[in-house]
Formats: C-alpha cells, sequence, structure tokens
C-alpha cells in the first residue's frame, strides 16, 4: 500500500510564464554547463576558437515544387473507397509513394535488388577509406553545415515530412528537427572526447606497459529505418555514423520512401561543399529484399535494425550467417504512471503528448496509462474532455485544408485494421470507449488515412490491447487499485515490451523508487521522452523491445571497433620471456617458476610473497 500524501503542494511558476523565466533558465543552465565542462576547458577553448573562427557556408539544395510548396502536389486522389498501393504491376522495379491524408501520388521510387545495394556499397567503401583519413574538426564542419541548412529550412523540412507520412508540421518540428539538430550539437561537442583512447590500468605484473582502448571506423554502418519519422531516422545514423569515420549505407522504408531524395540531397551537398565524397552516404530504396541484401552485404560491417520484433528477429537471423553485428530497437509499449498525489492539472498535458503526438506512431509513445485509484475518476473526466477536444485532418493547406489541426493521418492502411481490432476486442471485454473508436470519415479528413484519436478506460491484462503494439492515436487507461505501488510495478512489468517508461508523483523520491524497479530501457520521472533530448544518454531497451543502444557515449562508440593497444611504457624497457620457460621449456625450473611469479604478484600473504621473490631467484 502507498504511504504517500494525498494532497499536493500549489503549483510553482512554471519555467514558460514569461520570457524573464526562460532567461534566467538559460543562464543558469549555461552556468551550470560551466562548471561540469571545467574539466575539459582546453577542449571547449579549442572547440570555440574553432566554432568563431571557421565560417559555415549556407548550402543550396534544389527542391521540387512538390517538396517546396503545400500545394505543390498536383495529381488527383485516389477515390475514397480505394487504398494506397506501393506497388503497380504496371510499373515492376518500382515503389509508388502516395500522401496518406490526400492520397495523392507523389511519385515513385526504385525498388532497389541485391545488385544495386552492392554497386551502392561499393562506392561507399572507397570514399569511405578517404574519409577515415580526416580531421574531427573536418567532420564537424560537415555536420554544422547540415544543422546550418536545416536552422534555415525548417518549414521546408517540416513539409516534405508532412507530406509523406501525414503528420502535423508542430510534430515533425518537434520530433523531426529539434531532435536532429540537438544530435548535431551533442555530437559536435562531445564526440571527439567520447572517441579519445580510453587508457586502463595495467597490473603489477605489468606496469611497465601502457594499455589503452582505441576506437576506429567500422567502415559501413547500414541503418534500416521506420516510416513514422522520415527525416530525423534517415539522419540520425548519418550524424553519428559519418562522425565516428564511417560511411552510412541506410535503407528508408517503403512507406516513406518520397522524402529521401530531398533528405539525401541535403547530406551529399554538405559533403560535396567541403570537398568530401558524397558517396559516403548512400540511400536504399525497397522492399524486403533489399533489406535482406544490405544485411547479408559483405561490405556492410554492422546493422542497426529499427521497426518491429518480428522483422528485427528475421534480421537478427540473417545477420547470424555472417556473424555480423546488430543494434536492435523493437519498439515498445511503454507506460505512463500518475500516483495518487500528482496534479493532474499539470500531468495531463504530458499524457496527451505521449499518446497522440504523430498519431501516436512513436517508437517511445505512451501506449498504457497506469492511474492510481485515488485520482482515477478525476483523471479520466480530465483526460476525456481534453481528447475529445482534438481537431484531425490534412497536416498542409492543400485541396481545401487549413491545416489547423492537432492530429494527421496514419501512414498505413493496414495498421488501422490492427487498432480496429485490438480497440473491438477491449471493448468486447469491458473496456469503456469515450470517444473515437473508429476510422475518421469527416469532411476534414475525406479520403485519406485517418483514425480518430481514442480514449478507453478500465482497459486489463485480459486484454489484447493491453499487450500488444499499437502505434495510433489511442489513449488506453488502467486503473491501480487501493494506489499500490507493488501491483502498479507488477502490471507494469508484465509486458514483454520495456523500452521507455515515466512516473509522475508529487513525491519524487517515491516516483524514482517505483521508476527503477520498471523493466525498460530508460525511465522519466515527472517528464515525458526528455531522455531523446539528453543526447549524451544511450537510447534503447530490454526484452522484446531489443538490445543495444545508440545515441550518447555507448551509441557513438557503438559505431566503431573497439581496438586494444598495448605499448611500452618507458623506453628501452620491454617484457622478455624468462630463460626457463624460453622454447625448450626447462622441465624442471619452468613450473615452480610461473608459481613463484603467482605467489608473488597474487596471494595476500606477506611471507608468501616473500617467499615467492626468493623461488624466482632459486629458479630464474
Amino acid at each position: 500500500m502507498s504511504s504517500g500524501n494525498e494532497s499536493c503542494p500549489a503549483p510553482g511558476p512554471s519555467l514558460w510564464d514569461s520570457p524573464w523565466m526562460i532567461l534566467a533558465h538559460v543562464v543558469v543552465v549555461s552556468l551550470a554547463l560551466l562548471y561540469i565542462q571545467s574539466t575539459h576547458w582546453v577542449y571547449h577553448i579549442a572547440l570555440w576558437i574553432e566554432y568563431v573562427t571557421t565560417p559555415v557556408p549556407l548550402i543550396q539544395v534544389e527542391m521540387t515544387d512538390a517538396e517546396a510548396k503545400d500545394d505543390g502536389v498536383t495529381s488527383e486522389p485516389l477515390g475514397a473507397d480505394e487504398a494506397i498501393s506501393i506497388l503497380d504491376p504496371n510499373k515492376p522495379g518500382f515503389i509508388q509513394c502516395y500522401d496518406p491524408a490526400t492520397k495523392q501520388h507523389l511519385g515513385e521510387m526504385k525498388a532497389m535488388t541485391a545488385a544495386d545495394v552492392h554497386e551502392l556499397c561499393v562506392k561507399a567503401k572507397l570514399a569511405q577509406e578517404k574519409w577515415a583519413k580526416t580531421t574531427f574538426a573536418e567532420r564537424r564542419l560537415v555536420l554544422r553545415t547540415i544543422q546550418k541548412y536545416i536552422c534555415h529550412h525548417v518549414q521546408d523540412i517540416c513539409r516534405v515530412a508532412s507530406r509523406d507520412s501525414g503528420k502535423v508540421k508542430v510534430d515533425a518540428l518537434l520530433g523531426e528537427v529539434l531532435t536532429t539538430c540537438e544530435k548535431i550539437r551533442t555530437i559536435n561537442e562531445w564526440g571527439e572526447l567520447w572517441l579519445q583512447p580510453s587508457y586502463r590500468p595495467t597490473g603489477p605484473m605489468m606496469v611497465h606497459k601502457s594499455a589503452r582502448v582505441e576506437y576506429v571506423p567500422f567502415g559501413i554502418i547500414a541503418p534500416i529505418a521506420p516510416w513514422n519519422y522520415p527525416f530525423h531516422n534517415a539522419i540520425n545514423h548519418i550524424i553519428s555514423g559519418i562522425f565516428a569515420g564511417n560511411a552510412v549505407v541506410g535503407k528508408v522504408s517503403e512507406h516513406t520512401s518520397w522524402s529521401s531524395s530531398y533528405f539525401d540531397r541535403i547530406v551529399k551537398q554538405a559533403l560535396k561543399e567541403h570537398g568530401h565524397d558524397p558517396n559516403l552516404v548512400q540511400t536504399v530504396t525497397g522492399l524486403g529484399e533489399a533489406g535482406a541484401a544490405l544485411v547479408a552485404e559483405p561490405l556492410v560491417d554492422k546493422i542497426i535494425f529499427t521497426g518491429s520484433p518480428a522483422i528485427g528477429k528475421k534480421v537478427m537471423e540473417g545477420a547470424s550467417k555472417h556473424l555480423k553485428p546488430v543494434i536492435l530497437e523493437l519498439g515498445g509499449k511503454d507506460p505512463m504512471v500518475f500516483m495518487n498525489d500528482v496534479d493532474l492539472k499539470q500531468v495531463v498535458p504530458w499524457v496527451m503528448r505521449g499518446c497522440f503526438q504523430n498519431c501516436g506512431q512513436n517508437c517511445v509513445g505512451v501506449e498504457r496509462v497506469f492511474v492510481y485509484e485515488g485520482v482515477y475518476d478525476e483523471f479520466v473526466a480530465q483526460a476525456e474532455a481534453r481528447v475529445k477536444t482534438l481537431r484531425q485532418g490534412g497536416p498542409l493547406e492543400c485541396r481545401g485544408n487549413d491545416a489547423d489541426v492537432d492530429c494527421g493521418a496514419m501512414v498505413m492502411d493496414g495498421q488501422m485494421d490492427l487498432i480496429q481490432a485490438l480497440v473491438d476486442d477491449a471493448v468486447a471485454k469491458g473496456a469503456k470507449l469515450h470517444c473515437g473508436g473508429k476510422r475518421n470519415v469527416s469532411d476534414a479528413c475525406k479520403g485519406g488515412q485517418f483514425y480518430e484519436p481514442t480514449m478507453l478506460s478500465g482497459v486489463t491484462p485480459a486484454m489484447r490491447i493491453f499487450q500488444e503494439e499499437l502505434f495510433g492515436p489511442v489513449m488506453t487507461v488502467i486503473k491501480v487499485p487501493d494506489n499500490d505501488d507493488a501491483e502498479c510495478l507488477k502490471m507494469v512489468n508484465s509486458s514483454c515490451f520495456g523500452l521507455g517508461s515515466s512516473v509522475y508523483g508529487g513525491d519524487a523520491e517515491r516516483a524514482l523508487k517505483l521508476g527503477r524497479q520498471l523493466k525498460s530501457g530508460m525511465c522519466t520521472i515527472n517528464d515525458f521522452a526528455s531522455n531523446y533530448l539528453v543526447q549524451a544518454l544511450p537510447f534503447g531497451g530490454c526484452k522484446e523491445s531489443g538490445f543495444g543502444r545508440f545515441a550518447g557515449i555507448e551509441g557513438l562508440k557503438a559505431l566503431c571497433l573497439e581496438r586494444a593497444i598495448v605499448t611500452d611504457r618507458i623506453p628501452g624497457v620491454n617484457t622478455t620471456i624468462p630463460p626457463v620457460i624460453d622454447y625448450p621449456i626447462d622441465k624442471q625450473k619452468g613450473l615452480p617458476f610461473c608459481e613463484c611469479l603467482i605467489q608473488l604478484f597474487y596471494n595476500e600473504s606477506i611471507v608468501d610473497k616473500i617467499k615467492g621473490i626468493g623461488g624466482l631467484i632459486k629458479y630464474g
């Protein structure tokens, strides 16, 4: 039974209450960072000088009308009852690309074969051999150039991402642009330090040696990306991959291939601008055949896969045939816990963001909302009122849409069938449907792939929706009986997934105690998904959510071969082989000599250590 305080003090001023609060926050944080970074002050002064003295050009990237204008697509949409198909039997070898919000045809991309993939890898390998010799300053300059382009073309990137995935522009800015900018900033500021040789203790027997681990490029890194964030997923591993000295040959999803052409041009132009081979980065478009070819390609050194557990297992199986390392991020069923001492006015906005950002199509989206019994009824009432206000429709100002919406379209039509099956199962087993629960065919959504923002309460572990990944705009609310922390922990950890989690409580220590017991790779206390904006932290999960990490120190080093190096510490002082154990080994003296070494270095008894020294003298 919980022992938390049932009341909560009145909230203090929010960070966002005034510009002065924001300014004060920036000042305090800046001073704190200066203090934290003081141990690396020489490095950071040099980095500051580099930034001040090295100008960053603003590259020009050509855009089509469809990319440059909200209403730039002129093709007629499919019929209202006609489903999108990415394959056209009359155009074999190509993927057909559509806007999921309007069902307008965007174009087609090549469905690459194994031969095509190999050709790209050959080009990337040649480019990587030169790139591996570049300095960190040269790599930073390329990333800074990409960053500058992003900052000057935020609207363009958001538009293209929205067009290809159906998300609203604000979700594109937060999930695609903001995260990418922070990734570049973090890698540029800390990446060189993280990849410096790591010196290790040698022990008394090898005291004359210097030991270190050096982080050298693998060669070709091959990320296989999902469809939910086409810009960030395409460029995320390029940032860390090329900074570590690798080439990156990445496969984009067949469902969001259209936008990859524009994003690929940005990176290639940044490389060309500074005299580097743009073949260092390659984009693979295609179906499962292309992905399998990338996994099997001998020139590829490591795979990073983000997607479903079912496909992740196939990727792992394919890589095992070639003893190729993999990082798997396989989705989740993330919980958000509200303890009985929370201030609902403050936390309800977080559950709205967690459940409905990008229409719930997030690997760390909130798919299970655990609410303690003491605040359950009030939470349900407040959340229901908020969910019912959500506006849905086309995310771009085109074809009569004003884009004044909160939720956009779903990328895949088939995903809505799965969502419908899970919602129907929950209702049949006793869950209460407060709103939504079906495809949206209103005038604002007519003809597109939309599923209504939905809220269910009374969800139990007996329902499919409690266990199966949803990936859609549905808030599922579960009551925690008797405000019991132990019961909450039991229900949360019963999931086969373990990616992210968040716990909200008026008593932060109590919330942290619960959060530390959750079986997940990441946890935030009184916050949601903020760990991804701390790019110094690793990202990844456990159980069916996969293994391995990207982002952070661990993620950057994971893109390198960890090479152990041992050298002489003092010139002229090196290791020699004692004559009694040199070949041919002295049968009478060799074994007792080695035993005396053991006694000298590892026996805790001073007397036995002295005996060991005597033995070495005797047998040596």
